[in-house]
């Protein structure tokens, strides 16, 4: 039987969107749709810039006042300062949660009681469920066998599942690039926000030509950021990564057509003097192009 895990992501923190124009305030924002939101409790979501590259990616919580949103404790602040900007007269109340209320993620773990929000993540099933609670109870239960962040890390590159800051900068790529869309991130058929003309504009025309996926090696792999060539020639960038079985499993932002060409041409994959083998994660709707399309 899989072995139960909680860890607490301290490395996350909580924004408190509450007030009579909540929903929609976030429903003119963020890429996600609030009222799917509303629906499931819980969803994937990005706020863009105008050009459509992503500026902040986070999770969305509903919960009896508004809502909860769970984005990297290192730019919460910045977010906050991003979304009082945008707040001009709506009756919107948003403020940083207190630390003391934390953010963990479940896998293969018992019911924990007394909790603000217990959903499953809605990104992958696969990667369990996420907790809000206030923290000290949950890490003195006897239920909670908690594991360290780096363990839950582990977990998300092997399931392939991208995030801001761990795999990419912000403002750097778009959601399709970070698999956004195929992770319930991004919603085509509500109305306006940010950035949206361009997503959509990339979503009806099919023109994602870049993507997160996986890559293993049985050498260790170097710094996020390095280079994954074919033939001495960028192709991609690689993300985060970590020890699988007797390798390492890391996750890349590549160009689909190109990895296609050099695969179908036997050309080998490397990533700093690592060689590497590239894959489509198991979730994934997106596939391989022809490899005539590389350039």
């Amino acid at each position: 039987m899989p072995s139960p895990f909680f860890s607490h992501l301290t490395d996350r923190a909580l924004i408190r969107v509450a007030g009579a124009d909540a929903h929609h305030f976030l429903q003119n924002l963020v890429t996600a749709d609030m009222e799917t939101i509303d629906q499931t409790g819980a969803g994937a979501a990005a706020l863009l810039t105008p050009q459509g590259k992503i500026q902040f990616d986070f999770l969305i919580y509903k919960t009896g006042d508004g809502y909860l949103i769970d984005a990297a404790r290192t730019v919460a602040a910045d977010l906050l300062k991003r979304l009082t900007f945008y707040r001009l007269r709506a009756k919107v109340e948003l403020e940083l949660m207190p630390e003391d209320t934390g953010v963990f993620a479940a896998w293969n773990a018992p019911d924990i009681d007394n909790t603000l929000v217990t959903v499953a993540d809605p990104r992958l099933p696969e990667l369990g469920r996420r907790i809000v609670a206030p923290a000290l109870p949950i890490l003195q239960s006897e239920k909670a066998e908690i594991a360290s962040p780096a363990t839950y890390e582990a977990h998300r590159i092997r399931l392939g599942v991208p995030e801001g800051l761990k795999d990419y900068d912000y403002s750097s790529i778009f959601p399709h690039d970070a698999d956004l869309d195929q992770l319930g991130g991004v919603s085509f058929t509500k109305g306006c926000y940010v950035g949206q003309e361009v997503v959509s504009r990339m979503q009806h025309r099919s023109s994602a030509r870049k993507r997160f996926v996986q890559v293993t090696s049985a050498e260790a792999l170097p710094a996020r950021g390095t280079d994954i060539t074919a033939d001495g020639k960028s192709i991609g960038t690689l993300g985060s990564s970590t020890a699988s079985g007797d390798g390492v499993i890391g996750l890349a932002l590549v160009r689909l057509d190109k990895v296609a060409h050099a695969k179908d041409n036997g050309i080998p994959l490397q990533c700093g003097d690592s060689l590497v083998s590239v894959r489509l994660p198991e979730w994934a709707e997106f596939t391989w192009p022809e490899p005539s399309a590389a350039n």
